[in-house]
């Protein structure tokens, strides 16, 4: 458990993270920034997440997009 305290990814689902990465960016922002055909071509989250369950490469770009996008609001806010 002291190892998982200082990642800000645990207790996060893939569904979570998605869903936020959609609500602040949009799917065409999403899609611009990521080049995954899920996000592009009449997206959805239940294909999308699909598609990154299977595909870590895929995920590890959400993810670290995630990372990067609460940390620049942490900047702007606090």
């Amino acid at each position: 458990m002291e190892e998982q305290k200082n990642n800000p990814l645990h207790g996060k689902t893939l569904e979570a993270i998605l869903v936020y990465l959609v609500n602040y960016y949009g799917w065409d922002e999403l899609g611009h920034k990521i080049r995954i055909n899920s996000f592009n071509h009449e997206p959805s989250v239940k294909s999308s997440l699909q598609f990154l369950r299977k595909t870590p490469w895929a995920r590890q770009k959400v993810e670290t997009l995630y990372l990067k996008t609460i940390r620049q609001q942490n900047r702007t806010t606090g």
